[in-house]
């Protein structure tokens, strides 16, 4: 048991040490900021388009 924890402690080493694994966050953190601007824009223009369409409903009524 203590041979695994070992190894596992050893492969977590590793990864930390490596520079792939920084490049891989920095990625991952981009795409949350970007998703989080696309979800911030898409809801503005959902709002938008809501008015628009009830002017329209309004003015058809």
């Amino acid at each position: 048991m203590n041979n695994l924890f070992l190894s596992m402690y050893v492969k977590l080493q590793n990864l930390m040490n490596r520079d792939e694994g920084q490049d891989l966050v920095e990625y991952a953190l981009l795409v949350c900021l970007i998703a989080l601007a696309a979800i911030t824009g898409v809801n503005k223009v959902a709002g938008a388009v809501t008015t628009v369409f009830s002017n329209i409903s309004s003015s058809l009524a």
